[in-house]
């Protein structure tokens, strides 16, 4: 398992997922290690959160406010301070050409150098004892975030109306899978583990400490297999590797 490269500033991600609390799960130490070394970190959260409680007497549009206030909280505390909601019925999500669309505006937008999503392939889950079926909703955002990242954000044909927006088409230089099972990046997150788990228990309507024991384990076995710590572990794509560098000198010779 390889080791992330530092970062060269000027950077930018936009790390995208389904729900508030999906990102602290799989990249909230990352996150702050890319802001500490002074890249620009934005975050999109696709659904509103509000099936995240079966209690009978939750007033769901309550329920999905909270949640919005604990996302951006939780982002706070890694130095992100760029949170957009997209809004979307949480529980129900699908890889629609309007949620892609969305998508495709966000990136053209923002323009970022690298995009972090949840891993579509990923199903059914197996790790030394611990089961899940992957939520659909995590795979139908990353479906679709796949997809706005090639090839709509960077074809002209695709969503002209965004060109009428005045947004140009934009490549991606760097795809990261969160919450996969075929990673071969990690991210040294030792440093900033307090943090991350502090952004975690931000979300107050959803967790507490016994998750912060079980996420603390996951990441001392990501770090064993990159001999450090802690870390987290992505499957990462890169397109056109010395984009960034020439991108990044250019910038400096302004």
């Amino acid at each position: 398992m390889r080791l992330e490269s530092p970062l060269t500033p000027p950077f930018r991600i936009l790390i995208i997922a389904a729900h508030p609390d999906d990102i602290e799960f799989g990249a909230g130490g990352s996150a702050a290690v890319w802001s500490a070394a002074g890249a620009t970190v934005s975050y999109c959260v696709v659904t509103n959160g509000a099936a995240g409680s079966n209690d009978i007497e939750v007033d769901y549009e309550t329920l999905a406010a909270r949640r919005q206030e604990e996302q951006i909280e939780a982002a706070r505390l890694v130095g992100v301070h760029d949170v957009h909601f997209l809004g979307y019925s949480d529980g129900t999500l699908e890889p629609t050409i309007a949620l892609r669309r969305e998508l495709t505006r966000l990136i053209r937008r923002l323009r970022p150098d690298r995009v972090v999503i949840m891993d579509p392939t990923t199903v059914l889950v197996q790790n030394d004892g611990f089961s899940y079926i992957n939520h659909p909703d995590h795979r139908a955002s990353a479906e679709a975030a796949l997809y706005a990242i090639f090839p709509s954000a960077e074809s002209r044909p695709i969503f002209p109306e965004l060109l009428a927006e005045g947004l140009e088409p934009h490549h991606v230089n760097e795809v990261y899978l969160m919450l996969t099972e075929k990673a071969n990046t990690a991210v040294d997150i030792t440093e900033f583990v307090e943090q991350k788990y502090q952004a975690l228990l931000a979300h107050r309507s959803q967790l507490n400490e016994s998750t912060i024991d079980m996420v603390r384990s996951w990441d001392a076995a990501a770090g064993q297999q990159a001999n450090v710590a802690y870390a987290e572990l992505f499957r990462v794509l890169t397109f056109y590797p010395n984009q960034q560098h020439e991108r990044a000198a250019a910038e400096a010779a302004d």
